[in-house]
């Protein structure tokens, strides 16, 4: 094995649809979180479903469509939140989707003592630097131990996401497969509060 990481890397570089032909059927996924999540790679399972049945996808905040969640789908993919956010509220309430409440801070123990064990994590990082080391940038929360607890590492790999600091780097020998796709960073919508959110917020103020 080369001692360089640069061709330990080379290596491991793949196109999304071969990466993800390398999970198996009735596996549980992990998809990395929020404005991090890789947009590429999620598109990508989507498409292979046919290839991907029984599979369960875990995540806490999706802020993009979920294609995986459209009845369409249902013999392949079935998601489980650990957060209901407005792209599987619909799937949980009509019994498409699972929802585990959990606090955030208790998930990188499940996932460390295998009570959740994950076969795949789906995860979006920044380039590496000089010494390999690649940032989980905006969205680090439980990424971080979903990719050190699942069995197999894809990350998808974007110039967009930015090298932030802190405990939030993984090393491309710890990712099995690097998929070099750039796109921009899905954002937190802002939008005016309604009369309902305006309710509540008062409601609140005065407790």
């Amino acid at each position: 094995m080369s001692t360089n990481w640069r061709d330990r890397y080379a290596a491991k570089m793949a196109q999304a649809l071969d990466a993800i032909k390398r999970i198996g059927r009735g596996s549980r996924v992990f998809i990395g979180s929020a404005c991090g999540e890789p947009q590429h790679l999620v598109r990508t399972m989507v498409e292979a479903g046919a290839g991907l049945s029984d599979t369960e996808v875990i995540h806490v905040l999706t802020l993009g469509v979920a294609p995986y969640t459209d009845p369409r789908y249902a013999p392949n993919f079935r998601a489980n939140a650990f957060f209901i956010g407005n792209s599987v509220r619909g799937p949980v309430n009509e019994c498409r989707a699972d929802y585990t409440p959990i606090f955030l801070s208790q998930v990188p123990g499940m996932f460390k003592s295998r009570r959740i064990d994950i076969d795949a994590a789906l995860i979006m990082v920044s380039p590496p630097d000089e010494h390999g080391n690649c940032s989980l940038g905006v969205s680090v929360d439980i990424t971080k131990s979903g990719a050190e607890s699942a069995k197999l590492v894809i990350a998808q790999v974007n110039a967009h996401m930015p090298r932030t600091m802190g405990d939030c780097f993984i090393h491309a020998d710890q990712i099995d497969f690097l998929v070099e796709y750039d796109e921009p960073l899905l954002e937190w919508p802002v939008a005016q509060p309604d009369d309902i959110t305006e309710e509540i917020a008062d409601h609140i103020a005065r407790l």
